[in-house]
């Protein structure tokens, strides 16, 4: 549940990060997104790539103590 809050926030500050980050390099004073329905795809698409990679260091961090290498054999 954590997760899915934490993804959808920081999805939709990574759309104003990488609106500046055009904004910048075109030299552009404002981006037009078409409608809300481009904004959305946009945030959905910012959502899943941060969930993903929120899954990757919950399973990382629970995984932790068990990635000691073994040398049992």
């Amino acid at each position: 549940m954590f997760r899915a809050a934490a993804a959808g926030v920081l999805g939709f500050i990574l759309i104003f990060v990488e609106s500046l980050i055009v904004m910048k390099l075109k030299g552009y004073a404002n981006i037009e997104f078409g409608g809300i329905t481009p904004f959305i795809n946009v945030w959905a698409m910012n959502f899943f790539f941060v969930f993903a990679i929120l899954t990757q260091v919950t399973n990382w961090y629970v995984n932790r103590g068990s990635l000691k290498e073994d040398n049992s054999y």
